[in-house]
């Protein structure tokens, strides 16, 4: 009987992942043992009924017992590693998702406000064309003066004579005249008496 067990176990964990009969497939492994025992002592004619076969401990041999242990330790890193990669994942893709979001906005901003700027300029022009039209002299004049004012607002300013020969520089009076603080309120000869 012992040697009919021992057979029907060593074929039965043979044909098996070792995995699953470590962890939860017992039950899958007790049933195939106690039909291959029946089966055998049938042939036998041993008039034997097995009812029940139950592993009491599991364990791989003791000669590949470290090398086990190194692949259980190999499949939990390789756990973790998923695990940490899915939850690096969660965080990472919508945060790019955002920047994306944000970044195609700021795009939608600056091509409105092109735009708004084109049209804007596209109508000033056609309005500064429309009186140019009726007036050309004078707008031509306008125009020059503006951009006059636009280039030379920023320099240095020198004035001419008439014949080129004195040059003397602009002064602005209003900005080389100091400015005078606010005055302050006098002390009361009472207040300066307590502080000495």
């Amino acid at each position: 009987m012992k040697a009919v067990a021992e057979s029907a176990m060593r074929e039965v964990i043979g044909r098996s992942q070792i995995q699953p009969i470590l962890t939860g497939a017992r039950n899958v492994t007790e049933q195939n043992v106690q039909e291959l025992m029946q089966k055998t002592l049938d042939s036998y004619n041993a008039g034997i009924q097995i009812t029940q076969v139950q592993m009491q401990k599991v364990d791989p041999p003791a000669q590949v017992i470290d090398a086990f242990r190194d692949v259980q330790a190999a499949r939990a890193d390789l756990e973790r590693k998923q695990n940490e990669a899915q939850t690096y994942a969660n965080r990472i893709v919508p945060e790019a998702r955002g920047r994306a979001a944000q970044i195609q906005q700021a795009a939608e901003g600056y091509k409105e406000q092109a735009v708004a700027e084109a049209k804007g300029q596209s109508a000033r022009f056609l309005k500064v064309y429309e009186e140019y039209k009726k007036a050309p002299d004078v707008t031509r004049e306008r125009i020059y003066l503006e951009t006059m004012e636009r280039v030379l607002g920023g320099s240095e300013k020198l004035v001419f004579d008439g014949q080129g020969q004195n040059i003397v520089p602009y002064l602005p009076l209003s900005e080389l005249t100091p400015r005078r603080p606010p005055a302050a309120a006098p002390a009361t000869t009472g207040q300066q008496g307590a502080t000495r």
